[in-house]
């Protein structure tokens, strides 16, 4: 296998996916995935309801679930003690678990932008919050329909590529005003099914997988990208909520231990929870429909959780999210890797699996051998990109700090380098700056309580032009290196590296160097 790629092999009789590994180099939480009976044997039942897999080679259908601001490690089978996901559990003993996921924007329309198109997000025009994909860019489900004959859908929470809606209690602007003079909301165009709300509404989440599944014409492959609006803030899960204990809670390194952060990731973890069982229920059609064998599923976090460090910040939490793949008779059940996958990878590897070659004008790299169990060359760095949040094209303090950041980073297995190109805007978490959390760090900070590792994380103002982490030392990215004389050359390498992409991105932004 080529360096940089591992597979964690079972211990024993227990599936890998139990064992207790390390996640990819950096992980705070390195706890490893928790052994547990139930779950091992609910992997054994969940191997049973699989039908007869498809032979290596034909086309499967493809069933994409992507989570709402969802960071790794925040499920069971990712090690974590404070969430129960026995569903999602289950799905990674059957799949493959990939523990080196990094979607290429921590926020939710650029992403989805570079998940559907194979390039970042400036490379496709889609740094702004509020754009809608340019026609001329071909996404997933074009080439999928196009070039393989594939019944394509849309359903769950919003795809956010045709920019922000005029309905309900979003009056029209001269954003929506805009884009729909001139006619620039296509996607909707670009898939042959997009969910229409029923009057009654949906009685559980698998019901919008059998609508979908009613209108496809027998006989064709298909995709459904399945939204979900869990755990997207706010947390206002009520039925799970109890259940979770603020005080046992295991909190990462680089966030203060306040009764607001605890509360905060209790509610939070009470909505992956309730994720799990709508996710269940979209897989239990599949088994009653005699799909599930034919079908390869992809599990995906959009971006990371609404927190400090979070989504809208170029720092793990916000860009490293959880993926798991199924895929019967082609992926080996139990298994992991470590080797680092981007946001722009899924669609040239979702149109690999179809036997389609992904188009030159893609940036990113098809894991299909992986999900095979090849050899497979390993990316060296993934990138990620931070532009401005906006609601609706226009400031809204109430939903970010920070409405103008711009940002950049590379990271590698062990280094990750962020460029702040707007270092005097404040730092901020996008949604949820009104929560007990940060409002209880502000709080502490300004009486002078705050531990000064929290300060300079969050309250240096202005930040520095360049942070250097190393992610082995410190997985909390707390302690900057950047500048220093014993790290200059990887800082140099890093800055090389994200020049190159910015170059061929187009990218806005000045270079990090000459």
């Amino acid at each position: 296998m080529t360096t940089g790629v591992r597979f964690t092999r079972g211990c024993g009789a227990v599936p890998s996916a139990l064992c207790r590994e390390p996640m990819v180099s950096g992980s705070w939480w390195r706890g490893g995935p928790r052994r547990s009976w139930p779950i091992a044997l609910v992997f054994v039942v969940g191997l049973l309801t699989l039908v007869q897999a498809p032979a290596v080679g034909s086309q499967p259908n493809i069933l994409f679930l992507l989570s709402d601001d969802h960071s790794a490690p925040y499920l069971g089978a990712y090690g974590s003690p404070d969430v129960r996901t026995p569903n999602l559990d289950r799905l990674a003993t059957e799949g493959l678990r990939f523990d080196a996921m990094f979607v290429s924007c921590p926020q939710c329309v650029p992403s989805r932008a570079a998940l559907m198109t194979g390039r970042s997000p400036v490379a496709v025009r889609m740094v702004r919050f509020t754009s809608p994909l340019p026609s001329d860019v071909r996404a997933l489900p074009d080439l999928l329909r196009e070039g393989a004959g594939y019944f394509t859908g849309v359903g769950g929470r919003s795809y956010h590529l045709d920019g922000p809606a005029a309905r309900g209690r979003l009056a029209p602007t001269v954003t929506t005003e805009v884009l729909d003079r001139h006619g620039l909301r296509t996607f909707k165009d670009r898939v042959d099914y997009v969910e229409k709300q029923p009057a009654k509404g949906w009685s559980r989440y698998g019901d919008r997988l059998e609508a979908f599944l009613d209108a496809a014409p027998a006989g064709k492959p298909w995709f459904f990208w399945l939204g979900f609006s869990d755990p997207h803030h706010p947390w206002d899960t009520q039925g799970l909520r109890g259940a979770i204990d603020p005080a046992k809670l295991t909190l990462p390194p680089d966030l203060p231990d306040l009764p607001g952060v605890r509360d905060d990731l209790a509610r939070h973890l009470a909505e992956i929870e309730h994720l799990d069982g709508d996710v269940q229920s979209v897989l239990d059609v599949l088994n009653a429909r005699g799909l599930a064998g034919d079908t390869l599923v992809v599990f995906m976090g959009d971006n990371g959780m609404a927190f400090p460090h979070g989504k809208g910040a170029l720092h793990d939490r916000g860009i490293h999210v959880p993926l798991l793949v199924r895929w019967p008779g082609v992926v080996k059940p139990g298994e992991s890797s470590r080797a680092l996958i981007s946001g722009e990878d899924f669609a040239p590897t979702m149109l690999a699996a179809a036997g389609l070659e992904p188009p030159k004008s893609m940036s990113g790299k098809s894991f299909l051998p992986l999900l095979r169990g090849q050899a497979f060359d390993a990316r060296r760095y993934v990138f990620a990109e931070r532009g401005p949040h906006v609601a609706d094209g226009a400031m809204t303090p109430q939903i970010s700090a920070a409405t103008f950041d711009l940002a950049r980073c590379v990271r590698s297995d062990r280094y990750k380098l962020i460029y702040n190109c707007t270092p005097h805007q404040p730092v901020g978490p996008i949604d949820s700056q009104r929560d007990p959390g940060w409002q209880g760090m502000v709080a502490a900070h300004k009486a002078g309580e705050l531990a000064p590792q929290f300060v300079r994380a969050y309250f240096t103002a202005p930040r520095p032009t360049f942070e250097l982490y190393d992610l082995r030392a410190d997985p909390g990215e707390l302690d900057n290196l950047a500048g220093r004389a014993e790290v200059a050359d990887v800082e140099q390498e890093l800055k090389a590296a994200l020049a190159e992409k910015m170059i061929l991105d187009w990218d806005f932004l000045p270079l990090p160097t000459r």
